[in-house]
């Protein structure tokens, strides 16, 4: 099974969701105690949400490419972007890394959206 690189901490929160319904996924599809090999790096929602309301975006793109190349360096297969608003930052870290990149829209559950 390979290791999936979780950006969370958008809010905490939210992490705990994402964590949730991959590792139920995970469970549903091979049964019994399989869980998903994850790496989380949370970043800090106050400083997050600081830089949105300030309309601050190249900074909090380079908070999540350095958080998608530290999972990267941990070992993660792939990562994925566990929120709904921070995704418009996806082509700039998606083109930061060398392993598959993921967001993931929760409109409905378990509906991942690989890029690329």
């Amino acid at each position: 099974m390979k290791t999936i690189g979780l950006i969370g901490g958008m809010s905490w929160e939210s992490s705990i969701e994402y964590y949730r319904l991959i590792n139920e996924a995970i469970r549903d599809h091979f049964g019994g105690l399989h869980s998903a090999k994850s790496i989380l790096f949370s970043v800090n929602f106050a400083d997050m949400a600081t830089l949105q309301h300030e309309d601050r975006w190249p900074e909090a793109a380079d908070i999540l490419i350095e958080a998608a190349q530290k999972l990267q360096m941990a070992g993660a297969s792939m990562v994925l972007l566990c929120t709904n608003t921070m995704h418009k930052l996806s082509d700039e870290i998606e083109a930061r890394i060398s392993i598959p990149f993921c967001i993931s829209r929760m409109r409905r559950r378990r509906e991942l959206k690989p890029r690329g």
